[in-house]
């Protein structure tokens, strides 16, 4: 990992955490910050909806709190959905886009990732655009053409290195237990920075946070966080206990 972009440990609670269990998650990460005034990585939250109030309440600004999806539109008759100025409303400043979850569950192509990335980027909140292969697509050797794909068609105009953060999260290493080789993961992410760099120009590139998502634990945290193109961390079940979450965090400190 380069010094010239700040980690981010950001902890995406998923579809978990009643009133009781966030707060105390909460509460935990806050005293451990609160103990690390001049901490080195960035840390991020995002709670359910139902807990995103409450939760950013407890932080008080010490850690970050985020959304793990948001509308593409404003507002208007979307019933069960939640626009990007509703998550700002409550307090978040991030937003988590394209996850695979999403995109399998809910069959969001790359244009409605794209669209609601634009929503969010319009709300004023900074966007984590997820993207990354299947196991099948890997194994037929299309990974990079499925990463070029998902940047092209996800990424909306208006992104930078001030509002935008990149997550390669390959399918089959989530809730899996199954984790990237950190040749595989360095791999994907020097060819996400290429791609940026096309795109957005060579000092956009070096300065946009790439993420690593797929089953980043304590175990595995320092080998992947060490890698010269991986800023940090999107991590699903490790994020739900304290002690877990924080200690990845701890191999951001040099």
């Amino acid at each position: 990992m380069t010094h010239s972009r700040r980690p981010l440990i950001a902890g995406n609670w998923k579809m978990n955490g009643l009133t009781d269990e966030a707060m105390d998650l909460a509460t935990g990460l806050v005293t451990r910050m609160t103990k690390m005034p001049n901490a080195p990585f960035d840390m991020l939250l995002c709670p359910p909806f139902t807990a995103i109030r409450m939760v950013a309440e407890v932080l008080a600004g010490r850690l970050m709190i985020g959304g793990q999806d948001c509308h593409a539109a404003e507002k208007g008759a979307h019933t069960g959905d939640v626009s990007a100025a509703m998550l700002a409303d409550a307090g978040c400043t991030f937003v988590i886009v394209g996850h695979s979850e999403r995109r399998t569950d809910h069959g969001e192509t790359n244009a409605v990732v794209r669209n609601k990335a634009k929503a969010a980027l319009a709300a004023g909140l900074h966007v984590i655009i997820c993207i990354g292969e299947t196991e099948a697509k890997r194994d037929a050797g299309a990974t990079m053409d499925v990463v070029r794909s998902q940047l092209s068609g996800s990424v909306p105009g208006g992104a930078n290195s001030d509002n935008t953060v990149i997550a390669y999260e390959p399918v089959w290493a989530i809730g899996t237990g199954r984790v990237a080789t950190p040749a595989q993961a360095q791999e994907v992410h020097a060819e996400i920075r290429t791609w940026l760099a096309v795109r957005l120009g060579d000092e956009q590139a070096s300065q946009i946070r790439v993420l690593y998502g797929g089953s980043m634990k304590p175990d595995n945290a320092a080998e992947l966080l060490a890698l010269m193109d991986v800023d940090g961390g999107l991590i699903g079940g490790a994020s739900l206990m304290a002690e877990d979450f924080w200690a990845i965090a701890q191999n951001c400190i040099s």
